[in-house]
């Protein structure tokens, strides 16, 4: 299996921009396809992006299209979420998981397909 370990949130202002990583370590990196979710306190789970293994499919919610982008370096293990114009209602915590499938879909939205999670990064974006 996989472990994975995020990182680079922190505190922004509204209309900021901000990087995350997350990185991978266990089975072969490129064998997983990978996502990004958030949940904010009182909230649901919400998909953010997902990439396939080859990293040539992307996916986003519809909240973020157009100002986050989802990538992948598979020789370096890592995944990446680069967000920009950030607004208040961006603040979550920030989770990247994995899962042994390759497509971009339906089911790539949903957190119950990936069984593999990190331990989550917070964003904060202030007004």
């Amino acid at each position: 299996q996989v472990q994975l370990v995020e990182s680079g949130g922190g505190l922004v202002q509204a209309g900021g921009s901000l990087r995350l990583s997350c990185a991978a370590s266990g089975r072969t990196f490129s064998d997983y396809g990978m996502g990004w979710f958030r949940q904010a306190p009182g909230k649901e789970r919400e998909f953010v992006a997902a990439i396939s293994r080859s990293g040539r499919n992307t996916g986003y919610g519809d909240s973020v299209k157009g100002r986050f982008t989802i990538s992948r370096d598979n020789a370096k293990n890592t995944v990446s979420l680069q967000m920009n114009s950030l607004k208040p209602e961006d603040t979550a915590v920030y989770y990247c998981a994995g899962r042994i499938t390759d497509t971009v879909d339906t089911r790539a939205t949903r957190p119950s397909t990936y069984p593999y999670w990190g331990q989550g990064t917070q964003v904060t974006v202030s007004s």
